[in-house]
């Protein structure tokens, strides 16, 4: 249930879940089916018939101002980030505001719903990237595939995954519902790939697939068929068990005892108050999260919450995402869903590379306009911009045909984490610095090479995305965990080292970004994470870092 101020400054709740995305809605519905109370905060919006769904919000009525000022009403009534960030990756600075969730649901309401396992060679990723200077990159994660695995399972099982399997994989799904079948263009290219010596298979989605499915990738579904974070768990977790949203929530502070959280600092409506806990569960992501601990430095945590370490908000990492847009031979397919996806070169010749997968529809051709006039005033200027609003017509004709008439597929590139790709605050703004290594853009090319040749003989038009720091996907590794304090911030149960009541669930706890999409990864893992919340006193500083031995049964009831 939305509950009030006064209730939630007023109970002492067992658990608090900071955001929630896949993984605080995902932890704190686990949470709740254990018997705690839990009460979600969020600074965006519960759904309401003000809510803007089944389109972008730069379709909407107020929408098409965002092509010149974002419109921050208009961006969370879209269940959409509002507050830009600052890159300062470059001799002049720049502001954008990333396309990521500010909503129930977080990100996972806007998402394209793939959720893909990672592969057990994600797990040493040094062994990946044996001569990766100056990199981060630990020899393994604080838990392997294995231990994972029964979570990955729940996890895709709660969320309804759809799929076939990878041929590739050498722990395959089984359990996995079928998808619907194939359009008539995604045959005849799967047909293709498989000619090509590779291994396609479909894409796994959390999708309900109703009639006439939209896949909805990019703003809120209004048929109840995306199965993201708001729906499959704080929904249950607020009708079924002992737990409270408080929505339009922002939490400015946490504050701390010695070794403890005591409350987290919040603002709604102008309204100042605290909120009490047994147990803080933080899932704001990969930029916000570090954000909020910077800024809650004290005494005690002069350089920031939990960061004796010095590692939070550094080693930011995001996938190297290039689009592709590939002309079938058939007329007349359905080009919204995704459908395929093939992994032959995840590891190519020795150099690690990640996942091709189904893209699903570009936006519209006015949603690229206003996208493309943000960029013009952010590189060249008010002036650039408004001679652009001359052009911008003709743009979104010639995109007609690239939209309507070809399949878009997505190359993802797996980053590695540099301590200077980093996360900062400064008074009131939040700052990215990220520059794209060498390394990385020589892999992004060889990913580029065999995209391309993996299509032919058909026409394959390359949109190069992957060295954009606005177009920042799946953000991670800010606050990683792992079994040394002096190098990560989190304990292999995902606690933070020396505070003893404060865990991270949301992508900041990877120590490297995977080749695939994080979303599976951050719900399982949020998953083990509850378990161990549920099982465990929390009200002491381990000694040691080992994740916990439990029984799966214990929380999930399987």
């Amino acid at each position: 249930m939305l509950t009030t101020v006064d209730v939630a400054r007023d109970t002492t709740w067992d658990v608090v879940v900071i955001g929630t995305g896949m993984g605080g809605a995902t932890a704190g519905f686990a949470l709740a089916r254990a018997g705690k109370s839990v009460l979600f905060l969020d600074k965006g919006r519960a759904r309401s018939p003000s809510t803007l769904q089944g389109a972008y919000a730069e379709q909407f009525p107020d929408g098409r101002a965002l092509g010149a000022i974002q419109d921050r009403g208009v961006l969370a009534a879209a269940g959409r980030e509002w507050e830009p960030i600052e890159d300062v990756s470059r001799t002049r600075a720049r502001s954008f505001i990333p396309f990521t969730g500010a909503g129930i649901g977080g990100s996972s309401a806007l998402y394209g719903m793939a959720l893909e396992r990672f592969f057990p060679c994600d797990f040493t990723p040094r062994e990946n990237f044996p001569n990766a200077r100056q990199s981060a990159l630990p020899e393994r994660w604080p838990v392997a595939f294995d231990e994972l695995l029964p979570f990955y399972e729940e996890a895709e099982a709660l969320f309804g995954v759809r799929g076939t399997q990878d041929p590739l994989r050498s722990t395959p799904a089984t359990h996995l519902a079928a998808p619907p079948m194939l359009s008539s263009a995604g045959d005849e290219l799967f047909a293709a790939l498989k000619e090509r010596g590779l291994h396609p298979y479909r894409i796994p989605l959390a999708c309900d697939f109703v009639d006439d499915c939209a896949s909805c990738q990019g703003y809120l579904c209004s048929r109840a068929c995306k199965n993201d974070g708001g729906r499959v768990c704080v929904e249950p977790a607020l009708a079924m068990h002992e737990s409270a949203l408080l929505d339009r929530c922002e939490v400015v502070r946490i504050s701390t005892t010695k070794r403890s959280v005591d409350a987290v600092e919040c603002v709604r409506d102008g309204e100042r108050f605290r909120v009490r806990a047994g147990i803080f569960v933080l899932a704001a992501g990969a930029i916000a999260t570090p954000a909020l601990l910077l800024r809650s430095a004290s005494s005690e945590w002069p350089d920031g919450l939990a960061n004796r370490s010095q590692q939070v908000g550094r080693n930011l990492m995001r996938h190297l995402i290039d689009l592709y847009a590939v002309r079938p031979t058939v007329d007349g397919f359905d080009n919204r869903r995704k459908e395929l996806a093939f992994n032959d070169f995840y590891l190519h010749d020795g150099v690690k590379l990640g996942s091709v997968q189904s893209f699903g529809r570009l936006p519209p051709a006015s949603v690229i306009a206003c996208d493309v006039a943000l960029d013009v005033r952010r590189t060249m200027g008010a002036l650039a911009a408004h001679a652009f609003r001359v052009v911008s017509p003709l743009l979104e004709r010639s995109l007609a045909p690239l939209i309507e008439r070809h399949l878009m597929f997505a190359g993802i590139v797996e980053d590695l984490p540099y301590a200077y790709n980093r996360i900062t605050v400064a008074q009131a703004s939040t700052r990215i610095h990220y520059q794209l290594d060498h390394d990385a853009r020589s892999r992004v090319d060889v990913q580029r090479s065999l995209i391309v040749e993996a299509f032919r003989p058909r026409l394959t038009r390359l949109l190069k995305q992957a060295a954009n720091n606005a177009r920042i996907a799946h953000a991670c590794g800010t606050c990683r965990f792992g079994h040394d304090p002096k190098t990560s911030v989190l304990d292999a149960n995902n606690r933070c080292h020396d505070v003893a009541n404060l865990y991270i669930v949301d992508a900041s706890f990877f120590p490297s970004s995977g080749g695939t999409n994080p979303g599976l990864t951050i719900a399982a893992n949020a998953l083990r994470v509850a378990t161990h919340i549920a099982v465990n006193r929390t009200d002491e500083v381990p000694a040691q870092a080992a994740p916990t031995k439990i029984s799966h049964a214990k929380v999930t009831g399987t």
